[in-house]
């Protein structure tokens, strides 16, 4: 660390860095999402499937964001949880108009819920119910129900119904992420 970033950090400047894993199935929108938060010049203009993962990083008024964008095949998911230990908050992003593998969504969720590193952690959870602009989209407040969201009772979360190209609802879950964290910080 050098000397202008530990004053700044003495100062009150510098921005905190939170770990962000950004989960979901795959198509459901996780790398548009997390392009579209990144400032305009630095905007991806083609968008392909994330293989692996990739980390990306973008900045709120208060915050610092480090996000792992996670593929969502099946075939990786099972790599979600070597990142479990560091993540300090959870996108989770839900194709709302994929209404048959929204029980694999919740699957994965309810997975991600028990894991040891996350099941006893007051880790917020920011979910995006995608897709909205499609037609055959269900509402933000139905894919609540469907993954049973009220469940959830340990931990800080928030659902935001969103249509990532055009990048609505996205603001208001990163204000909702950057409040909660500030207020547990």
């Amino acid at each position: 660390m050098g000397l202008l970033d530990r004053l700044s950090g003495l100062l009150g400047l510098k921005k905190k860095e939170v770990h962000v894993l950004c989960l979901g199935l795959d198509n459901s929108g996780k790398t548009t999402i997390i392009n579209k938060l990144k400032p305009s010049n630095a905007q991806s203009q083609d968008i392909v499937p994330t293989i692996g993962f990739s980390i990306e990083k973008f900045k709120s008024s208060s915050l610092s964001f480090t996000v792992f964008d996670m593929s969502g095949q099946g075939r990786y998911r099972n790599l979600w949880e070597h990142y479990y230990k560091e993540g300090q908050a959870i996108i989770f992003v839900i194709d709302s108009s994929d209404r048959l593998r929204m029980v694999v969504a919740k699957e994965e969720l309810d997975t991600l819920l028990n894991h040891p590193d996350i099941k006893h952690r007051r880790i917020p959870i920011l979910f995006f119910a995608n897709k909205m602009d499609l037609r055959d989209a269900v509402t933000s407040v139905k894919v609540s129900q469907l993954l049973c969201l009220e469940n959830i009772k340990d931990k800080p979360w928030h659902i935001c119904a969103s249509d990532a190209i055009k990048g609505e609802g996205l603001q208001e879950g990163v204000d909702w992420l950057q409040a909660i964290k500030c207020k547990y910080e």
